[in-house]
């Protein structure tokens, strides 16, 4: 063999980052490594790989292209060699990645995290978050092994595994006028400013329950991120609506918030865990699997009220 695995995973690295710096933070090595792996790479197969641009970075050739596409390949098909010879002496080992939608992420991934490395110290577990779009993608590529999100818009070459349903809810400041009552309706909430949570998927369900109901929203504020959202709302900017109720009741900045369940809401979306179509599991992705569906199926989140 003309080449090593340990090149190959330096030159995906710096194919993935477009840097040989940030791959060599990301492995992590010395950048001279990387440098070397990949200048023996385009030796030995005399090919070049990357167009070099002088402090900008890398961008990779055709040649390239085809080159990581099948590095990658080569790279999963390694991985999964060694959890087979960890299958064979009974013993759960090798790498693992997962990844979460971000707004599951800080309410159930730590403690999955928590308790798998502590039954099975062997495998390195690489945990990412993200919103749906990047996250299937991780899948197909290869550089994910399953991902926990919601059933919405499930695409045909993935399985989805149900857990448990995530009903939605209102949350609005702790002196707003609705905060003492422990439910809403999305019909009395229809003339207050609505700040939406605005990522790939969670934008269309939040706005498919108004349309559902025949409302139109008075959106005042876009974020992609769920605790600016939670922020504005704690100081009385508008309510906002969410589908997991962290134990916290309180943003970022201290101030107290109140949760409201939804009145007339729909039929509610279910967390769950997606996999690639066809994809072999090994025996870490197993274990997971197994953990995931002893603290989870049916069970509120961990990090929820």
């Amino acid at each position: 063999m003309r080449f090593t695995l340990k090149q190959i995973e330096y030159f995906v690295a710096a194919a993935e980052t477009g840097s040989i710096t940030l791959a060599a933070q990301r492995i992590p090595i010395s950048q001279p490594s990387v440098s070397t792996a990949v200048a023996g790479l385009e030796e030995q197969f005399g090919i070049q790989l990357f167009i070099r641009h002088h402090a900008q970075g890398l961008s990779l050739t055709t040649a390239g292209h085809r080159f990581l596409k099948e590095a990658r390949t080569l790279l999963r098909q390694a991985e999964e060699l060694e959890a087979a010879a960890g299958e064979i002496s009974s013993r759960v080992s090798g790498p693992l990645a997962i990844g979460c939608l971000s707004t599951l992420y800080p309410l159930m991934v730590p403690e999955l995290l928590q308790c798998f490395r502590a039954e099975h110290g062997a495998v390195t577990v690489e945990a990412v978050a993200g919103n749906q779009i990047e996250l299937f993608e991780g899948l197909r590529n290869g550089r994910l092994s399953l991902v926990l999100t919601y059933n919405l818009d499930i695409p045909a070459d993935l399985d989805f595994t149900p857990l448990a349903e995530l009903p939605p809810f209102a949350f609005v400041s702790a002196d707003h006028r609705f905060a003492d009552r422990t439910s809403v309706s999305l019909g009395e909430l229809g003339g207050e400013g609505f700040i939406l949570l605005d990522l790939p998927l969670s934008r269309e369900y939040f706005l498919g329950l108004f349309e559902k109901a025949g409302l139109t929203p008075r959106i005042i504020g876009r974020f992609a991120h769920i605790d600016v959202v939670r922020s504005l709302v704690a100081r009385g900017e508008g309510f906002g609506l969410a589908n997991a109720q962290p134990k916290n009741r309180a943003s970022l900045d201290g101030l107290p918030l109140a949760y409201l369940a939804l009145d007339d809401a729909p039929q509610p979306p279910i967390h769950g865990i997606v996999t690639l179509k066809g994809s072999r599991r090994t025996p870490a992705m197993q274990a997971f699997l197994g953990l995931c569906h002893d603290k989870l199926h049916n069970k509120k989140l961990p990090g929820t009220v």
